[in-house]
């Protein structure tokens, strides 16, 4: 350090202060709760730059909570509450947008804007309520590297140090100790062999056996201090469901009883001292338990024997949790437990999982005005299963299927948009639509597959497609007659269903197939792996019916475990685990053979009477019927989230006015507004289901780019390299016999690639080795893509790779004419820092508008309307004052102010109307016949003249040797008003003048 700051002798204080401050701030910022009744409950507060600040509440939730509570040591989170509900704060607002795992050390570990960098005031200051500080000396044990702070690798804390725990003898008995003692619920696991990755520090337990009632870790037999015979890849961890803070207890129900809170490792009673409905609301609210009945005091429910620890509460009635309401500090009071306080709340809806294998699988079902009913599948994800499976005790959520996966429901449609943050201790805390309100039909009911509560020998026939028989369910492990069944050791892993995943694929429905084991993804050998074990596959992640199953890693090499090898399913299994298949972890197979998927991935929308299924008028889904779409606010935001939801490339055009027709079906969305970066079309804000003001002349339509079956590889750039196709999901090569420049246009405009420079063939760019696709390929150079071009596509193509066609394109250009009725007429937009943005039309002209017609090789210019004729922009307005000559190959070389720089709005966005694509070739050799006809004829001509010249040259001959004033017969013109026999002739002759014999045989000649 010393040398460093000779060499740094020069810096002024303030300098070397700001030096040091630097490296001081790489270290976790302090923070604070203030406003609060106690320390571990206020308005949060961070120290940067030498002082105090807020933290806006934008994006702020419970997991950001929880890591403030354990930085302060103030136990666990109990709210996360934003609006400034502990007071504005008057210092500056550090931190925004703060985005925690819940498993960071510190807040300044988890992800944010810059320091200081924000949009909010001070009326959205964060807050954080906690459930208080342990006592000293209670807590030793800790959960790291979990996806939680309930789940993790087991450490405890002995002489000043934190080490881990060897799983010798670790069981789910140790476990349960261990979810007690750090405040969290029930236990669901106890996984060994570092599961959640291998310690740096001590081992200090090994051995460990409790009797699952010790208050602390500590207080388990175990081997002494330090004593063990393992290393860190034995480290024990454990899973726990996360805590409920309230509960109440000794009632008809869980909803009814005397109210116990969790505060200090330990549940106590509140005093019911100003209690009343109000605040027995909050904790109805707090437990899912629907709506407060009433709120009895004087131990109706009993007398508790634990702390008092809440007296006075008064709640408004609107807060999340009772700890967010007013009331004396912790412990303080002046009651008995004569006075404990009590609540009674109606019946919470109950939830089922119904027509799976087990109760913990199944299409869910909840329980509303004494009827069950489904649960639509719109935004249903694993966060919303997440709370089913902790609500039915059914350990951690495997996958959450839409699409009625285990069968449609009869009864009403109970919930709809239903979203979790999977914290929730009942689906009845999550956001939901109105019960009995929504828009779907029992084909998009919700599904659940849970982890817990395996399957036993024998359970009832669940058919997917039909039942021959009533064969019942019997998970592989137990069926009779199978030489692969797993080994006895893995039985408690096999009877769950895996989680399973598909990866490195176009989309989440195509990819390798990953299975979950052991806390491990690992992959799936192909050694008989066919379309049945696919189907099963794509059943599973409800993606529709399989299309391929592909081998040999087509979608990449994994790098972790095989896991799966030999796997023979019949098709009609519900996951994967359930198919025969060789013990998990025994193969014969390296990572070139890895198993894939391609399924159909079922879609809700649609594009009708276009060129193909990548063009036409937009038709949704909605109550099993189809229907369109009207066009108002419809733009390229919108086109493009229908292109990705078909795997349709990027969106062209949004065109309006039913330009692929009017539908004949309801017009089910009006006012769509997407941002452009949802999945799906339902996502976006639009007008609730069948709301318009529109007529189906309004219909809207869109435009895609089209499917990316076409690719060019080993060239220099994207736009050069080897022609690939794809074809049965597998790519393969062209041949270069009669390959041309108008095939290699096609490619080069299919591409987005501007023009075909050249065609090589011969492998130029190397030969390929999988199949030759196609052969003999014939375009005119006008085709959309090469696929329309007459080509020979039946194998055995007569080449081989050292055939393979090339094509080298000109650099695609950083422009394009967008919401136009095609490529070369549109609101002009030009890409700069990786953003498309528009141009103003300030001074645009025909001569700006010919530059960029020529740079897109769309032909001379139409137009040039100004005042976004073709629908405003929504990004950046990269141009302004744009002064060409029309001379300029590119916009870019035009005048213009500096990027960014303009006094315009998006309402004087440009536009470009071209004539059309012209494509530039070389001059095309004549055709064989028509050219040799013309030799013919210029031969022909020449020879007729030559003869012509020479009787000429002999008739004058001729006409020298006869007598002057005599003629020749044969130069004597005939009229055409009468003929001169014989005789008269001769006659005539002897009396015609001497002049006229000239003039004759001048009309002779010519």
């Amino acid at each position: 350090m010393g040398d460093r700051l000779s060499i740094h002798a020069g810096l002024g204080a303030a300098e070397i202060l700001l030096i040091l401050a630097g490296l001081c701030a790489s270290g976790p910022a302090n923070v604070r709760l203030v406003n609060g009744p106690d320390p571990c409950t206020g308005r949060l507060e961070v120290f940067y730059n030498g002082t105090w600040g807020t933290v806006c509440d934008d994006h702020w939730d419970l997991n950001g909570a929880r890591v403030v509570c354990q930085q302060l040591g103030c136990g666990m989170a109990l709210s996360a509450v934003g609006g400034a509900r502990y007071g504005r704060g008057a210092d500056p607002i550090w931190l925004d947008n703060v985005r925690c795992t819940g498993t960071e050390a510190a807040l300044s570990e988890c992800q944010a804007r810059p320091w200081g960098a924000h949009n909010c005031g001070h009326g959205e200051d964060a807050s954080v309520v906690c459930s208080g500080a342990p006592v000293p000396g209670s807590t030793h044990t800790r959960l790291v590297n979990g996806s939680s702070f309930c789940s993790g690798r087991v450490e405890v804390f002995h002489n000043g140090e934190w080490g881990t725990v060897c799983d010798d003898n670790w069981s789910l008995e140790d476990a349960k100790v261990v979810c007690r003692e750090v405040g969290c619920g029930q236990e669901l696991s106890a996984p060994s062999g570092a599961a959640f990755g291998q310690g740096s520090g001590p081992i200090w337990l090994d051995e460990v056996t409790c009797a699952g009632t010790e208050a602390a870790l500590s207080l388990c037999w175990a081997r002494s201090w330090g004593s063990h015979n393992c290393n860190h890849g034995e480290d024990a961890g454990v899973e726990c469901t996360e805590p409920t803070q309230v509960r109440l207890v000794n009632g008809s129900s869980r909803c009814s009883g005397r109210v116990e809170v969790h505060h200090n490792q330990q549940w106590g009673t509140v005093c019911d001292d100003s209690w009343d409905l109000n605040d027995a609301e909050v904790v109805c609210r707090q437990l899912g338990c629907g709506l407060a009945m009433s709120a009895p005091g004087r131990a109706l429910f009993g007398k508790g024997h634990s702390p008092i620890w809440l007296d006075e509460v008064n709640c408004t009635g609107m807060e999340g949790a009772i700890t967010e309401c007013s009331f004396r500090p912790w412990g303080a009071h002046n009651c008995n437990h004569s006075e404990d306080a009590g609540v009674i709340c109606s019946d919470p809806t109950e939830l089922r999982l119904v027509n799976g294998p087990n109760r913990c699988t199944g299409r869910l079902e909840v329980l509303h005005d004494q009827q069950w009913g489904s649960v639509c599948d719109n935004d249903w994800d694993m966060e919303d299963a997440k709370v089913v499976c902790r609500q039915l005790g059914c350990g951690a959520p495997i996958s959450a299927p839409g699409w009625a996966r285990f069968g449609r429901g009869y009864d009403p449609i109970w919930l709809e948009t239903v979203s979790c943050q999977g914290t929730e201790a009942a689906l009845t805390e999550c956001r939901t639509q109105m019960q009995g309100t929504h828009s779907c039909h029992h084909g998009e009911d919700a599904s659940v597959v849970c982890s817990g509560d395996p399957p036993t020998a024998f359970l009832p026939c669940v058919c997917r497609k039909s039942c021959a028989t009533t064969e019942p369910y019997v998970p592989f492990l137990q069926r009779e007659g199978n030489d692969n069944s797993l080994d006895t050791s893995d039985n408690h892993d096999n009877n769950d269903p895996m989680a399973l995943q598909l990866v490195d694929g176009p989309h989440r429905c195509a990819g390798r197939v990953e299975v979950l084991r052991q806390e491990e993804w690992g992959t799936v050998c192909d050694d008989g792996w066919d379309l049945q074990d696919a189907e099963v596959v794509c059943w599973q992640l409800g993606c529709g019916a399989a299309v391929a199953a592909p081998g040999f890693a087509h979608f990449g090499r994994g790098r972790d475990p095989i896991w799966l090898d030999e796997v023979n399913c019949t098709g009609t299994e519900s996951a994967l685990s359930e198919c025969r298949a060789k013990p998990k972890g025994v193969h014969k197979c390296h990572h070139g053979e890895d198993a894939g998927a391609v399924c159909s991935d079922p879609t809700e929308v649609r594009l009708v009477n276009g060129s193909n299924r990548c063009s036409g008028r937009v038709e949704v889904l909605h109550n099993q019927r189809w229907g369109s779409v009207c066009d108002d606010n419809w733009d390229l935001d919108d086109a493009e989230v229908v292109c990705q939801q078909l795997g349709c490339g990027m969106a062209v055009a949004a065109p309006p006015r039913a330009q692929f027709g009017m539908g004949h079906e309801p017009i089910w969305l009006d006012d769509v507004n997407c941002t452009g970066t949802e999945a799906t079309l339902s996502e976006c804000r639009a007008r609730p289901w069948g709301e318009s003001n529109c007529n189906h002349q309004e219909d809207a339509s869109v435009v895609c780019q089209g499917l990316a079956q076409l690719r060019l590889v080993n060239g220099s750039s994207r736009c050069s390299g080897r022609v690939e196709v794809l074809r049965n999901q597998q790519w393969g090569t062209v041949c270069d016999n009669g390959w041309d420049l108008n095939d290699a246009e096609v490619v080069c405009q299919q591409m987005g690639c501007g023009v075909a420079v050249s065609a090589p063939g011969s492998a130029h760019f190397g030969p390929g080795s999988n199949h030759i696709w196609l052969g003999e390929v014939e375009c005119t150079g006008a085709e959309v893509t090469l696929s329309e071009c007459r080509s020979r596509m039946e194998e055995p193509i007569n080449c081989h790779h050292g055939e393979d066609a090339g094509v080298v394109c000109s650099d695609p250009p950083a422009l394009r004419l967008v919401n136009g009725s095609s490529l070369c007429a549109g609101r002009v937009e030009v890409l700069h820092e990786h953003q498309w943005g528009t141009v103003c039309d300030d001074n645009w002209d025909e001569e700006d508008a010919t530059v960029v017609c020529r740079q897109l090789g769309c032909g001379t210019v139409v137009s040039a309307p100004g005042a976004a004729q073709f629908g405003k922009g929504r990004n950046a307005i990269w141009l302004d004052d744009v002064n060409c000559t029309g001379k300029e190959d590119t916009l870019s070389e035009c005048l213009a102010r500096p990027w960014g720089t303009h006094n315009c709005d998006h309402g004087e966005d440009a536009s470009v109307v071209c004539s059309g694509y012209v494509t530039v070739r070389p001059p095309q050799p004549l055709p064989l016949r028509p050219l040799l006809v013309l030799i013919i004829l210029s031969v022909l001509m020449l020879v007729c003249g030559a003869l012509l010249y020479q009787r000429r040259r002999r008739m004058q001959n001729r006409s020298s040797n006869f007598p002057q004033g005599s003629v020749r017969m044969e130069e004597l013109v005939v009229s055409d008003t009468y003929l001169l026999m014989p005789g008269e002739e001769q006659a005539a002759a002897k009396v015609a003048p001497a002049g006229n014999a000239d003039n004759k045989r001048a009309q002779h000649s010519l």
